[in-house]
């Protein structure tokens, strides 16, 4: 298993969209995903104009292949060696979703559903048109207004409320497959071109999917709805993600790994390992990689504990021989270098390493590790004092 440490600094990094493209959406905001009350989302492009020449006469993934072909050619010399795997950003912080629950100024906070993204023009005329090609060109007009707010709870809503909700009837159904099958299409169009620029360079190509686990225990799963994972009581949304990344090789990266249902708000109705299982369970049957990060800052031996369970992939229904291809431990900050988190540390990526086959006790992984963790400690502190600066 490959295991990564993903750097964090104290000050929160922002990429934003190239201000050429900023100006593009200045002439036509449109370009921008919109919720149902006019509110903008400028972290990444309409799904809507994907294949349209909105920018000077280019279209959205002729542009993302443009600058996936520059990074190829600029560090062709690293690529299969000191980069081996290459995550293509699908959406908001990289996920392959909408930017259902933005928490800049307050928008969203934990543990709210969220809101559907599709009341731009662009995706305003695609469900327009996919509702005529269904026969039911009335459901075309407009997105769900009864879907509440980004901080309601599903039973605060017509749309999501378990019972005579309007996600579980001929309606919700059409309009959830169209939202959802949104994102498939463009996941398909940026893997298209992403594999066959990196084709022959030895790199894996992953794929981000958020860990949405705030309100799995209802019917309605209502956040996942929103970010368009179409994933119900009564239909599996990963299995179509897992199938399309099969489709080109990649790699299936998902978080939370380290979260047990317990520690979650339960009122909420949280279940991040049931969520991993199902997860764990679409990526086999898809003969999908499986790789993991964890999405909270844990540096303790109970989070560790988790994340060797779920890596191990020990769920009913998939191969005995099966683990996840990779891991990505986040973050690396002076906290993790603390001596106490260190020893820990170390002893949890020993035991990553030795995989699912290994069989030995954490106290004595620790006694081997305390030998590296001699010989590291002035690199720590030097470490730890770096990353304070």
């Amino acid at each position: 298993m490959e295991i990564f440490i993903s750097p964090h600094t104290v000050v929160q990094i922002l990429i934003p969209l190239p201000k050429w493209v900023t100006e593009e959406i200045e002439k036509d905001p449109d370009l921008a995903y919109t919720d149902q009350w006019g509110r903008r989302n400028y972290e990444y492009l309409s799904l809507g104009c994907d294949t349209l020449p909105v920018l000077k006469g280019r279209t959205p993934v002729q542009c993302y292949a443009d600058f996936m072909r520059a990074f190829r050619d600029n560090f062709k010399h690293l690529l299969g060696d000191t980069i081996v795997e290459i995550q293509v950003g699908m959406g908001p912080a990289g996920e392959l979703r909408y930017p259902s629950y933005p928490e800049a100024n307050g928008t969203w906070k934990f543990p709210g559903i969220g809101a559907f993204q599709c009341f731009d023009k662009y995706m305003l005329s695609s469900l327009k048109a996919a509702a005529e090609a269904a026969g039911k060109p009335e459901w075309g007009s407009t997105g769900p207004t009864d879907a509440g707010h980004y901080n309601n709870w599903p039973e605060d809503t017509p749309f999501f409320k378990k019972e005579g909700g309007g996600w579980n009837t001929p309606y919700g159904e059409f309009f959830l497959t169209w939202y959802s099958q949104m994102l498939l299409d463009h996941g398909e169009r940026i893997l298209s071109s992403a594999t066959s620029i990196f084709d022959g360079a030895g790199v894996k190509i992953s794929v981000k999917v958020a860990g949405i686990h705030w309100h799995y225990g209802t019917r309605s799963h209502a956040p996942e709805l929103t970010a368009g994972y179409y994933n119900t009581r009564y239909r599996d949304g990963y299995l179509p993600i897992a199938q399309m990344l099969a489709r080109h090789g990649a790699v299936f990266n998902f978080t939370c790994i380290e979260m047990r249902d317990h520690e979650q708000p339960q009122d909420a109705l949280c279940a991040p390992e049931k969520l991993v299982k199902q997860v764990a369970l679409a990526t086999g049957a898809a003969q999908v990689p499986l790789a993991g990060e964890n999405a909270l800052p844990r540096y303790d031996e109970y989070a560790h504990e988790q994340i060797l369970q779920a890596s191990s992939l020990n769920v009913d229904g998939s191969p005995v021989d099966r683990e996840m291809c990779a891991f990505t431990y986040l973050r690396m900050n002076p906290s993790l270098f603390h001596p106490d988190n260190w020893r820990r540390f170390v002893a949890f990526v020993k035991k990553m390493k030795e995989g699912k086959g290994a069989r030995r006790c954490w106290e004595e992984v620790e006694r081997e590790a305390e030998q590296f963790v001699h010989v590291t400690q002035p690199f720590i502190q030097e470490a730890a004092v770096a990353l304070m600066h």
